[in-house]
């Protein structure tokens, strides 16, 4: 009698950690980067329950995928340049178009992109500009230019590099006149004796989402970051007085995409999720909370027409030829890392 209660308690209990098992998502992404009541509404549609962890670089992304997370995560969010990375290292798996029909839904100009052709791995999830986030004195409208950072005889007040390499590099080099992918060690060398000397002038590195906060604090005059974080910002209170815009040498213009890790624990359920978010209305309800730009064509008409307007977001035509993706560089990525490594311990 005892042992049959017990086999019965036993399999309800495997029963229960099977179903916790398979109705999770473990959600691996930037910060400040989805909204709250996306993920409220795809855990009542789906009934299951989303963990989020949070990165603020690709780099840190990656580390951790590589220690094992991907046996932990079952979407993780990487910018264009590093997808190739994570296919070539085995760390993420082929999605199954069958369960995702909404990836008809994504605009012409971002599907199958050259660092993932066919969208195998990968579906997009927002695109967006790296630029300066400012506060300026009133009637003292400051110069669009990397020269702000780099050029002590222009710097408006105190700044905050971004703390991340290739959009470290990239502003350096865009300010230069150089191709954000460049691989010439000379350049580069060049790239990093200028982030060298901004950074003696600086207050140090931050997250793009960090560089917003401590601009809005008033804690900083200036900081590198990503142009949704600055929109938010801009749109706050205490944002009265700040501007974002991509200087006039041009700089990166960047792709986030929705990845399933290799051993990702909860497969179906990270399917569901990225087929939830290329649905148009909830697309338009994630870019009108990041204030990041949509790669969906279909949630363009749901999304607010201010934001469609607006230049810090949607970047103008006259801009677009003088920003670049960033490319995967292979082998010559450890020039970079080297360089890196110097301006940080520097």
């Amino acid at each position: 009698m005892f042992k049959r209660i017990a086999v019965l308690v036993a399999a309800v209990m495997l029963a229960g950690s099977a179903w916790a098992q398979k109705n999770k998502l473990n959600l691996y992404i930037w910060s400040e980067y989805i909204d709250p009541e996306i993920v409220a509404d795809f855990e009542k549609k789906f009934d299951c329950k989303v963990t989020i962890d949070l990165y603020e670089d690709n780099e840190s992304m990656l580390s951790k995928l590589e220690q094992g997370g991907i046996s932990l995560y079952d979407i993780c969010v990487p910018t264009d340049y590093i997808v190739p990375v994570l296919i070539k290292r085995k760390l993420v798996q082929p999605l199954r178009h069958e369960n995702i029909p909404n990836l008809k839904n994504v605009d012409a100009k971002f599907a199958s992109p050259p660092f993932d052709p066919g969208n195998k791995y990968s579906a997009p999830y927002q695109w967006g500009t790296v630029g300066l986030y400012v506060r300026e004195e009133a009637g003292k409208p400051v110069e669009e230019t990397w020269g702000l950072i780099f050029d002590p005889k222009k710097q408006p007040g105190s700044f905050l590099l971004i703390d991340s390499m290739r959009e470290c590099f990239s502003a350096a080099l865009r300010y230069m006149g150089h191709s954000v992918n460049t691989t010439d060690p000379a350049i580069l060398q060049k790239a990093r004796d200028l982030l060298l000397e901004a950074k003696k002038r600086s207050q140090g590195f931050e997250g793009g989402v960090g560089g917003k906060n401590k601009v809005l604090a008033k804690q900083t005059t200036m900081a590198i970051v990503y142009n949704g974080d600055a929109v938010r910002g801009m749109n706050e209170e205490a944002g009265a007085g700040t501007r974002y815009f991509v200087p006039k040498e041009g700089g990166e213009i960047w792709l986030d995409n929705l990845l399933i890790p290799a051993k990702a624990p909860n497969r179906d359920m990270a399917e569901k999720f990225i087929n939830y978010i290329l649905d148009p209305q909830v697309g338009a309800k994630l870019s009108n909370f990041n204030q990041y730009a949509t790669p969906n064509k279909a949630a363009k008409e749901f999304i607010n027409p201010d934001d469609l307007k607006n230049s810090a977001i949607y970047p103008p035509p006259e801009m677009l030829p003088k920003l670049e993706f960033l490319k995967d560089l292979g082998r010559k990525t450890r020039l970079y890392d080297e360089l890196w490594t110097q301006v940080k311990s520097k």
